[in-house]
């Protein structure tokens, strides 16, 4: 099939800058559709008709010339945090073709001599802020895509706040175009409140603490804020294992306590998603201190009690019930609305609730393991082992079904 819709990649040089083929499938477009900045880089001789997206974002206007020649202009790489990852969902690839200019990744990276392959890319349009903090580290080198203008001081106050005032921050505005510009300093040292509002921001991480939290799961007990509500780290970092975390997949955090599971989830891939639900209501406010702090501000809390407050929530690849066994219906629910392939691991620590577990195994199988964790503190002049409550972990997989489908996209 002949491509009907082509997106073109455009930078800062505007028509002028852009290649042969781009031209062409330009000029013989019968609409071209894009941005108010992007369609005015166009010149006259364009004929075709132009098409501003409408607000809010709909790609209806595209839908309308099916099958006839359409041009979508990007900015640089459509397919990077683009229009074009939009569009390839609905739209066949032998139906459409991109051509692309360089991003303003690639830009920035070209001006800061770093390697690509060794950059952090984010995007701060239509995300929080607090989606930052999962990427800082000592030495961490991220490239931001900024939602506008205002956006490298809030990232300057965000940095000083978290202890990373020593980071070097570059700002380019309208790379590649003749108005780009680089503006050079240190966090603590930023003092450009407003900017264009095309403008990528560059960090090199650097904190005066030297201590950042690890990739692995199992972070440090103290990362979390907790009134005691929290499965503690030894015992996370076992239950995440069993859990399996997937890019793209979707966790039911059931009794979330302050959120530590469906944190580390997502933490685990940007792509993973997690749903907490809480009754409580000091635990819930934790739970969204605790998602922004650690970088997960996409982790959604749903407040109200299991089994009811399950209904209607799309159904998850993974479900871990960290309080609740007890509930009648808490575990059939979940396990009725797991996907086919997917794993359910519940602990519990009270003999009602293992004995619960142990019932349900009976029936639909899985594995038992105890957890038992001891730390050595003091006791007089010496050290004695202090063992904590042991745990009762079940965990179990779903049957997968012939045809089951890969989880859902996030995006």
């Amino acid at each position: 099939m002949v491509p009907w819709l082509t997106i073109v990649g455009i930078g800062e040089d505007g028509f002028f800058g852009l290649g042969r083929a781009a031209r062409r499938a330009l000029l013989e477009a019968a609409a071209v559709i894009g941005g108010d900045r992007h369609l005015a880089m166009l010149p006259a001789r364009i004929g075709a008709r132009r098409i501003a997206w409408p607000k809010p974002f709909d790609i209806a206007p595209i839908e309308a010339y099916r099958g006839t020649p359409v041009c979508v202009l990007a900015s640089g790489d459509p397919m990077w945090f683009g229009v074009g990852a939009t569009l390839a969902r609905t739209v066949p690839p032998g139906e459409m073709r991109v051509i692309s200019a360089p991003s303003s990744l690639s830009l920035a990276a070209a001006r800061l001599g770093w390697p690509v392959q060794d950059v952090s890319a984010i995007t701060l349009v239509g995300r929080p802020l607090a989606t930052l903090n999962a990427s800082l580290r000592e030495g961490a080198r991220l490239l931001i895509l900024s939602r506008d203008g205002s956006s490298p001081a809030h990232v300057a106050a965000l940095l000083n706040e978290r202890g990373f005032g020593d980071t070097s921050m570059s700002v380019f505005e309208n790379l590649g175009g003749p108005g780009e510009r680089r503006i050079d300093a240190q966090a603590d040292a930023w003092r450009e409140q407003v900017v264009s509002a095309l403008n990528i921001v560059a960090l090199d991480c650097r904190t005066r603490h030297g201590v950042a939290l690890p990739l692995t799961v199992g972070l440090p007990d103290s990362a979390f804020a907790n009134d005691g509500q929290l499965t503690k780290r030894d015992v996370r970092a076992v239950t995440l294992a069993r859990l399996a975390p997937s890019p793209g997949a979707l966790l039911w955090d059931v009794g979330a306590g302050c959120g530590s599971i469906g944190i580390e989830w997502m933490r685990a891939h940007p792509a993973c998603r997690a749903i907490a639900i809480e009754s409580n209501a000091g635990r819930q406010a934790l739970i969204a201190q605790n998602r922004d702090a650690l970088g997960v501000p996409g982790l959604q809390l749903i407040a109200g009690h299991a089994p009811e407050a399950l209904a209607g929530l799309p159904a998850p690849d993974a479900v871990f019930i960290g309080g609740g066994v007890t509930v009648p219906g808490v575990l059939d629910a979940c396990w009725s609305n797991l996907r086919a392939g997917g794993r359910l691991v519940a602990n519990a620590v009270t003999l009602q609730g293992e004995a619960a577990l142990v019932e349900w195994r009976n029936r639909h199988g899985g594995t038992l393991t105890r957890v038992a964790v001891s730390e050595a503190q003091p006791l007089g002049g010496f050290d004695a082992w202090r063992p904590a409550l042991p745990i009762t972990l079940l965990d179990i997989a779903k049957p997968a079904a012939v045809d089951r489908q890969p989880p859902s996209d996030p995006r």
